[in-house]
This record gives C-alpha cells, sequence and structure tokens, in this order.
C-alpha cells in the first residue's frame, strides 16, 4: 500500500473514529448516570475529551497495525470501556439495557448527522474531497460500530442487551461467557463468522433506514 494513501486514509478517518468512540463511551456513562451509577461520572469519563476514551493499544496502535499488515483489509480496534457498576442501578436487570443500547444508539444518530452533514455540503456547492469523503467515512465508521456492538454475545453491548432481557437463569449462563467473550469474538471475526453473517446482512438494512430517513432532506436541497 503506498504510503500516501495511509495518511490520507488516517486524516480521512480520524476525527469521525474519534468522535464515534468518544460518544458512545460518554453515552454509556451518561445513560448508567440517569439511572442510578455514578461511577462513570466520578471517574471523569462522561465527558467528549477524546483522551479520556483513547486506549493507546486498542485505539491506536492495534488498528494502524493491522491496516498496513492487512492492506486494509482487516481492521479492530477499541476504547477503554467505561465502568459501570450494574448494581447501582435502580432497576439493574431492566436499566443495563438502556445503559448497553446507549453506545450503538448514539453511533446510529451520528452516523445520520454525517449524512445530513454530507447532503448540506453537496448542496452548498462543497466539491472539496477531503470533506466530502470524511463526511461519508463518518457513516461508515459509525454503522460499523452501530452493528458490531450490537452482536449478542458479552462483553459487546448487544451481549449486555441480551443478558438484561433473557430469564435470570438463561442470563446468568451467558453472562459466564463475558471473560472469554474478547477471544469469541476475534474468533468469530478471524473465521469470517461475524462479517458475512452479521455485519454485512445488518450493515445493508442499517444503510437503508439511513437513506429512508434522509432522502427527504435530499429532496428538499437538490
Amino acid at each position: 500500500m503506498d504510503f500516501n494513501d495511509i495518511i490520507q486514509t488516517i486524516a480521512t478517518y480520524a476525527l469521525p473514529v474519534l468522535f464515534s468512540i468518544t460518544v458512545h463511551e460518554a453515552a454509556h456513562g451518561y445513560v448508567a448516570r440517569h439511572f442510578g451509577d455514578g461511577t462513570a461520572s466520578f471517574l471523569g469519563r462522561v465527558t467528549l475529551n477524546p483522551l479520556k476514551h483513547i486506549d493507546p493499544i486498542g485505539t491506536i496502535v492495534m488498528p494502524l497495525a493491522l491496516y498496513v499488515m492487512t492492506s486494509g483489509a482487516f481492521i479492530f480496534g477499541y476504547a477503554k470501556p467505561v465502568p459501570v457498576n450494574f448494581g447501582q442501578l435502580r432497576n439493574p436487570k431492566r436499566d443495563m439495557i438502556w445503559v448497553a443500547l446507549a453506545g450503538p444508539v448514539s453511533n446510529l444518530l451520528m452516523a445520520l448527522g454525517w449524512g445530513i452533514l454530507l447532503y448540506v455540503l453537496i448542496a452548498a456547492g462543497v466539491d472539496e474531497r477531503f470533506f466530502i469523503e470524511m463526511c461519508r467515512g463518518g457513516v461508515l465508521v459509525n454503522v460499523v460500530m452501530f452493528v458490531f456492538n450490537l452482536f449478542p454475545l458479552p462483553p459487546l453491548d448487544g451481549g449486555r442487551v441480551l443478558v438484561g432481557l433473557l430469564p435470570a437463569r438463561q442470563a446468568m449462563a451467558v453472562s459466564r461467557i463475558e471473560p472469554w467473550g474478547f477471544f469469541i469474538v476475534m474468533a468469530l471475526i478471524v473465521a469470517g463468522v461475524i462479517s458475512n453473517l452479521w455485519m454485512r446482512p445488518l450493515m445493508q438494512l442499517t444503510f437503508a433506514f439511513l437513506d429512508a430517513v434522509l432522502t427527504p432532506l435530499k429532496l428538499l436541497l437538490s
């Protein structure tokens, strides 16, 4: 891969990625505080300061290394998870669902926001490729985060939603997976299971949803 292409890709996606992980993690902490757990707030994690959420290895080193080694074919990374004490929530089993959903929902809303910005820039006659590609990258990054984090396996957000929805015995069984969840997810990614059976179908549905929501704005601005 050409070095200039790498720099251009990093510059295009840097801001969308920072926004996506920052708002995602802050949303978890904000909703947890709303439902009674102030752990994240006490530790200063309910903030839009990206430095509070960046993990040097998971957010910077790993994605860059994978991007270079695979020529952009495979990228994976993570931010510092916001600490949540589910026992302090007013209704732990119910409220953990809302806390878990807060992150992915924030990504869906950000994808919508980047889409709106894209159409506004095009309507305003802005043809600078960097800004247009950044908006498209913002939509893509947030759709990927929205869909991936909803995968129903702890410690991903979808796994916590599943635990909150299941009866107590089944919820306990699923929650026991969490210590090994990261390694299971990585294995499923490498095997192509998550990409083929989860990411692609749900991303198509999400893009179709965004297109339907944004079409009236597109027609209004055209």
